[in-house]
């Protein structure tokens, strides 16, 4: 999972979006990402990366494709939440990977976080983004949201994890592309 950011011809502002890919390292990612946002015209960078291994007690595995359908319980989501804070003019925003069995059960996990129960106030309540409220169609099964290469190529498996949960580690703050292409 990477926050790629930009910011394309005629914003006033850098513009953010997620990204989600299969590779050995972050450059491995670089062209998958670059065709991601065509409008930013391969200008764009990193503002922080996660290796999604551990979820809600559960390990997170990347295989090969197999000719084998397997209809696992629990999905790999992501909830974008947006919310608001008294006296600041902006919208925060907060990313929510989680397992569940179904959108509805995402929406509700979404709702339990700190930042959905904080980040609203009169007239600016906290939502799942293009939406008031919770919506669940704008919760997203990651499988749908890999690009085709990817779809193609991988699949998510979703297992109880079989030793303790360790939090994936955020990697967070502006990387430039070139350096990773062309590391000093």
């Amino acid at each position: 999972m990477v926050m790629i950011g930009c910011k394309p011809a005629g914003r006033l502002t850098e513009q953010h979006d997620i990204f989600f890919g299969v590779g050995e390292n972050l450059a491995s990612l670089v062209d998958q990402m670059k065709l991601s946002w065509p409008e930013a015209k391969g200008r764009i960078h990193i503002d922080a990366w996660r290796e999604i291994t551990f979820v809600d007690d559960f390990q997170i595995t990347i295989h090969n494709k197999s000719n084998t359908i397997i209809n696992e319980p629990n999905h790999l989501f992501f909830i974008n939440l947006g919310g608001y804070l008294p006296n600041e003019f902006d919208e925060q925003h907060y990313k929510v990977i989680t397992v569940a069995e179904s959108l509805s059960k995402a929406a509700q996990i979404a709702k339990k976080t700190l930042f959905y129960k904080t980040n609203t106030f009169k007239n600016a309540t906290s939502h799942i983004d293009d939406q008031y409220g919770i919506a669940v169609d704008e919760i997203y099964f990651i499988r749908d949201i890999l690009p085709e290469y990817f779809k193609a190529k991988y699949e998510i498996k979703i297992q109880k994890a079989k030793r303790k949960f360790v939090p994936d580690e955020l990697h967070i703050g502006y990387v430039k592309i070139a350096n990773l292409i062309n590391p000093k």
